[in-house]
Order: C-alpha cells, then sequence, then structure tokens
C-alpha cells in the first residue's frame, strides 16, 4: 500500500467566524491544484510536543467552481480548544506560514446520479462547512432541475453561527434555497442583522417535523456533532427515509 502523499499550505488569510472558530485560508505552496470535490475532506499533519506525529480532519468550506478547473485554494473552519494541540499549531501559525495537509478524502459529497427533488443538509457548529463548499454545485442542481434546499444550522448563539450572512444572502437569491439557524442559546435581538422569520428556538432535530422529511423526494446529509447525527439520523428513518438517503459525517473532537 503506497503513503500518503503530502503537501505544504501556506496561510494567507485568517478571519474569527465565531468567538472560537477560524476560518483560515490556504493555497497549496507545490504549484500543483487541490482538485476536491465539494464535501470532502483535509488532513492536517503535525506532532505533539513529544514529537509523536498526530494529525486532524477539517472539511473544506473552499467555494470554487470546479467545472471551470481545479483551485489551489484551501479553505477550512478551525474550532480553537484551550488546552489543544491542534489549536496552538494553527493560532502559533503567522501569514506566510506553512503546514504539511494530504487529501482530499471522504464521500460526503453530492451524487451525480441524485435525482431528489429536495436536500435537507442539517449542521451543527463547523459540520455547516461542507455545505458552504457545496454551494455552486447546489445552484447549478437548482437551476438544472429545479431541486429545493433546506439548510438546518444549529449553534447555540447567533454569534456562533458559522457563515450565517453567506446563507442568508444565499437564500435571498434563490428562492428554492431556505436557510434555518436553530439557537439553542440565545434567540438574536429584534433588530439585529441576524434577526429572521427563519430563526428558530431550539436544536435541529426539533424542527424536522415542520420541514416534512418525505422518502419520495428527499436526500438528507447529516454532519457534526455525534449526538445531533445520531438523533437525526434516527429521526429521519422514523418519517420514513431509507438509510441510502441520509448521508452522515460525524465530527468527534479531540485535542
Amino acid at each position: 500500500m503506497s503513503a500518503i502523499k503530502r503537501f505544504p499550505l501556506r496561510l494567507t488569510g485568517r478571519r474569527m467566524l465565531a468567538p472560537t472558530v477560524a476560518h483560515l485560508s490556504f493555497v497549496r505552496d507545490d504549484g500543483q491544484p487541490l482538485d476536491f470535490v465539494p464535501g470532502q475532506f483535509v488532513q492536517v499533519h503535525f506532532e505533539y510536543a513529544d514529537g509523536t506525529a498526530t494529525k486532524r480532519s477539517y472539511s473544506l468550506a473552499t467555494i470554487h467552481n470546479h467545472a471551470l478547473a481545479p483551485g489551489d485554494a484551501v479553505e477550512i473552519a478551525v474550532s480553537y480548544v484551550a488546552g489543544g494541540a491542534a489549536t496552538a499549531l494553527f493560532e502559533g501559525l503567522d501569514e506566510g506560514g506553512r503546514i504539511e495537509a494530504s487529501g482530499p478524502f471522504g464521500r460526503f459529497c453530492l451524487a451525480p446520479t441524485d435525482a431528489n427533488a429536495r436536500y435537507l443538509l442539517i449542521g451543527t457548529g463547523t459540520g455547516i462547512t461542507p455545505y458552504r463548499a457545496m454551494l455552486p454545485q447546489l445552484e447549478r442542481a437548482m437551476a438544472e432541475r429545479g431541486v429545493e434546499v433546506v439548510v438546518l444550522a444549529g449553534a447555540r448563539t447567533p454569534q456562533e453561527l458559522l457563515y450565517g450572512d453567506e446563507f442568508r444572502a444565499f437564500a435571498d437569491a434563490h428562492p428554492g434555497f431556505r436557510y434555518l439557524p436553530c439557537l439553542s442559546r440565545e434567540l438574536p435581538e429584534a433588530g439585529s442583522p441576524h434577526a429572521h422569520p427563519d430563526v428558530r428556538h431550539g436544536y435541529v432535530q426539533q424542527f424536522l417535523e415542520e420541514i416534512a422529511p418525505d422518502a419520495g423526494r428527499d436526500v438528507a446529509y447529516l454532519c457534526g456533532n455525534p449526538n445531533m447525527v445520531d438523533a437525526c439520523f434516527e429521526a429521519l428513518k422514523e418519517h420514513g427515509l431509507p438509510v441510502p438517503q441520509i448521508r452522515r459525517e460525524k465530527y468527534v473532537s479531540s485535542k
């Protein structure tokens, strides 16, 4: 079995999406493109303080139209965890600094053979990241075959909603796309930029009933907290969705 090929990434930008989540922009620093399918992830390789090799997986947030050509941009959302080894790596990385990565990996992607009438995209925390990368594909599917899309995004507070402004702008521009933020702890104040009739108070799994999952028309994606993924998986099966129409990716946190 051949060794996984690694490549260098150079940091080109950093912005905070939430109090403890950073959006990091890299480019491949070896002159090669990163030809990925939206929904895939890369692995970042580094060492603990004692020299032990380790790695972390990050879904690609990059928005790129791969129908034109592969790109070299690599964008990820990273949760900062107090005392975390990966957090120390990224917090200590200056613009222009390099890290080692491999990939892309994974099959949490829109299938070219899908003929469904609607996608249910459900995510919590950084689990919303792959759906950002899918936006150009979804836009094409909506235009070409009239598919509808519902995004259920879970967070505790309005400040912790990742890419919320982008999803809301996309929903405003595409009548077939609905963005439902589900906030478990705190709702936005009236008149704030986050206030919208589609904001819900509670956990994403509480609002599945409202969107009426339908085995005859839906394909669902679940990404993020394992408890949420399991709860929504069971609820969707109870609504009659067969397992092949429920695609899952669990994010297990580690230091």
